[in-house]
């Protein structure tokens, strides 16, 4: 198929960015492509390009991750990472979700080579995708301020979208952090789930919604399950309680 005029001057453009993505084949061997060629991988199924290390008296705790968007499991290397990942898996509109998919690679301004491994990349059920990299506001040393900034550019060239992340709201996170402990399909037992959506139907205090559709014992871990997949809704803004008003997710009325 001819590319449109307009189409070849943008590729042209990608090209000489001096961007280059490298990623892991199958294989385990490295592919490094030009910025423009980077939009068509599926990164979000990739394999991290960078070992995640333990090592004794290390300041942060690395680990894996259970994703429900995608039923495998995602790396992070720090307390800050699970958070936002945790955040990421509890987007419904995230389908795929990779920790250090890519090396991005360029010339700096003094013309040195320069590099660096977003922390994730992930897709969305409209085929667009996000990069995320995630550092404490009092840590962005300057060295990795231009790091960050260059990839936002990067980003922004491919029609990727950019963030660059501290820490979550803590109230929020908090109650997040309760749901995702449901997030498993194993807590979705249809007969509840169909009780569930008959009570809440309607704006229904979180317990006595609980108590109406069964057991609260066998019901609220169903419950916390519709919440966290958005089957259900409640303002997580404030702590979750007892008189929390659950409602049915818009269109499911």
């Amino acid at each position: 198929m001819t590319q449109s005029p307009r189409a070849a001057e943008a590729a042209d453009s990608l090209r000489a960015d001096g961007f280059q993505v490298g990623y892991l084949t199958e294989d385990g061997a490295e592919l490094r492509v030009p910025l423009a060629e980077a939009w068509t991988v599926a990164f979000e199924h990739g394999t991290p390009v960078r070992r995640f290390v333990s090592r004794k008296g290390q300041r942060h705790l690395s680990g894996l991750w259970w994703s429900s968007s995608t039923g495998g499991h995602v790396g992070f290397e720090s307390w800050l990472e699970r958070d936002n990942l945790m955040w990421l898996d509890f987007d419904p509109t995230v389908v795929g979700i990779a920790s250090q998919p890519f090396w991005l690679r360029w010339t700096g301004e003094a013309g040195e080579q320069a590099s660096h491994a977003p922390d994730f990349f992930a897709r969305r059920a409209d085929g667009s995708a996000v990069v995320i990299d995630c550092r404490p506001v009092e840590r962005r040393k300057p060295r990795d301020v231009a790091k960050f900034d260059a990839t936002a550019r990067a980003c922004a060239l491919v029609g990727w979208e950019y963030r660059l992340l501290g820490a979550p709201e803590a109230v929020e996170t908090e109650n997040v952090r309760w749901l995702a402990g449901y997030r498993h399909p194993r807590h979705r037992l249809p007969e509840s789930v169909e009780a569930l959506r008959r009570v809440f139907a309607t704006p229904t205090p979180l317990m006595a919604g609980a108590e109406a559709a069964g057991d609260p014992i066998a019901v609220l871990p169903v419950l916390f399950h519709l919440l966290w997949s958005h089957e259900l809704t409640a303002d997580v803004s404030v702590p979750l309680h007892p008189e929390t008003l659950v409602s049915p997710a818009a269109g499911t009325r």
